[in-house]
């Protein structure tokens, strides 16, 4: 029985395409190696605002690898084996690859130009303390890629129907991401959500449509 489930479990894995696979291959690995080393992870590969002294480059690409805890990890890998591995499939994965990083890095720009505007506001108010707190809070996680994915699904295959697990309804894919994106922009704008980077959310969003866009007008969404 076991040697049946895990031989079933190995096929099931090899069904996944190269690039969704390996994308959940380095997640899950750079979450471990952050477990075991600690703190120092999060200050050189998660992404810092750009005037913040702890600010390196290379963010802007790692922190898409870095994730805040298992659950955090284990909700954007598994939204990306659902819906990355039809969008792979179709586009094949050179072409999904370059929209995941377009996606990811569209949304760390955006991100960090509203964090920006944070900081120039608190500055302005004269609350240094808040423009400080702005500068030293760190951004993690594929999120931003992974929601640029949502919209790539829901763009391709408007009418295909989700169920959703909370709450327990049923929506076709149009809605599910008209929904999840105005839920977005309404608690980025509110402040609501806590410590979610909701603008990095949208900006994925916006950089997959403008990309899936460009493509359409090239007439190039289903070919090199």
């Amino acid at each position: 029985m076991n040697s049946y489930g895990f031989g079933g479990f190995g096929g099931f894995w090899r069904t996944i395409p190269p690039v969704t696979r390996n994308l959940i291959i380095i997640n899950t690995i750079v979450l471990i190696f952050t477990a075991l080393t600690g703190d120092r992870m999060y200050q050189l590969f998660s992404l810092f605002a750009f005037e913040s002294p702890l600010f390196k480059p290379w963010q802007v690409v790692t922190h898409m690898f870095m994730h805040g805890g298992f659950w955090h990890l284990f909700f954007n890998m598994y939204t990306l084996m659902i819906f990355g591995t039809q969008l792979e499939r179709v586009w094949g994965s050179k072409k999904f690859l370059l929209f995941y990083f377009v996606t990811g890095l569209g949304a760390a720009l955006c991100h960090n130009l509203v964090v920006h505007l944070q900081i120039n506001h608190f500055l302005a108010s004269g609350n240094a303390a808040a423009a400080q707190a702005a500068m030293a809070t760190p951004t993690v996680g594929a999120s931003g890629a992974i929601y640029g994915v949502l919209l790539g699904y829901g763009m391709l295959w408007p009418n295909s129907v989700l169920q959703l697990i909370f709450p327990p309804v049923r929506l076709t894919a149009k809605w599910f991401v008209i929904i999840f994106g105005a839920i977005e922009l309404v608690t980025g704008l509110t402040g609501m959500g806590g410590n979610i980077a909701h603008f990095a959310h949208l900006g994925g969003m916006i950089f997959g449509l403008m990309l899936i866009l460009y493509w359409k007008k090239r007439g190039k969404l289903y070919s090199d």
